[in-house]
């Protein structure tokens, strides 16, 4: 959820939002953390995103100056994770190495 982070030098705080995603197995979420990695954020300044992979689960933290930059950022980012989701299931689950 968003909640204030940090103050910022304007005085104001910074907004903070984390999302976990399930993945039925490591391989998916793997599958998934490097098709979302090399999106990056289209402005240099105002917002911060991280992903990362333990287990499982797919994090995501993000840290905005903006309420409207830190919206934008993650409505872009469920929808390019809706884009992996329908292909994984689209193609079945990985092939074991």
């Amino acid at each position: 959820m968003a909640a204030p982070e940090e103050e910022r030098s304007d005085g104001t705080e910074k907004l903070e939002f984390s999302l976990d995603v399930p993945f039925p197995s490591v391989k998916e979420a793997v599958i998934a953390l490097r098709a979302l990695s090399p999106d990056r954020e289209p402005r240099k300044g105002g917002i911060s995103k991280r992903i990362s992979v333990a287990g499982s689960v797919l994090s995501v933290g993000w840290r905005a100056d903006e309420a409207r930059i830190l919206r934008v950022s993650v409505n872009s980012f469920l929808d390019h994770l809706s884009l992996v989701l329908e292909t994984m299931v689209m193609f079945g689950p990985p092939v074991p190495q």
